[in-house]
């Protein structure tokens, strides 16, 4: 038996018939198929009929280039993270979040801006700040313009840590993933993953 392709065989999709009665007891069965045991009967009037069309299957170029990210999300931030640990003795996080801060205006931000630029969870950013002021390589103090809100800085500490790691993480880059794309292919690539990010994130939040 020939293997079975999820992504590209016609017959993993299909459109089905959810009959739904007034209670909200659903029930479905395939088009062209017997009804599934223990379906609910509902009457006429209290029947709707949702036509679900599923999308279309994958073409073999689109099933290749999909497998083929998904094995790079899985793989790549575990060897950008022994890369660094091995390397500068921080974590992928830690140096994401020390980027950040040096890219800022006067090298510092609102924890919750941090959160969002290092794409962290609140509580997870909370945590590694405190790590990292434990280590001395960024502060954190209250907002003069908002007491509900903490602002990290950058130490002249953590710059130097950073700086120091940057060789580092650069390497890591190049090896781990630039120098296997064609020069000629790197605008074309940028520009493909530059809309899958932006899809991703949304639009920017104002204020």
């Amino acid at each position: 038996m020939a293997p079975f392709r999820f992504y590209s065989e016609p017959q993993a999709f299909g459109l089905w018939i959810l009959p739904v009665s007034a209670a909200g007891v659903a029930a479905s069965k395939r088009l062209g198929s017997r009804p599934p045991t223990g379906t609910t009967k509902c009457s006429p009037k209290q029947v709707r009929l949702w036509i679900m069309a599923y999308p279309k299957p994958l073409s073999s170029t689109e099933e290749e280039l999909w497998r083929i990210l998904m094995r790079i999300v899985k793989v790549m931030p575990r060897l950008l993270e022994v890369d660094l640990i091995r390397g500068a003795g921080m974590t992928a996080s830690e140096y994401t979040t020390l980027m950040a801060l040096s890219e800022a205006l006067n090298r510092e931000l609102r924890m919750s801006d941090l959160a969002r630029a290092t794409g962290l969870s609140a509580s997870r950013t909370t945590r590694l700040v405190d790590d990292l002021r434990t280590q001395g390589l960024v502060t954190k103090t209250a907002s003069s313009s908002d007491a509900r809100a903490n602002v990290t800085r950058l130490t002249p500490r953590g710059m130097s840590k950073l700086k120091a790691a940057w060789p580092v993480h650069l390497a890591s880059a190049r090896t781990r993933f630039l120098d296997h794309i064609p020069a000629k292919s790197l605008d074309c690539v940028s520009k493909g993953l530059a809309e899958v990010a932006m899809h991703l994130e949304g639009p920017p939040s104002e204020g």
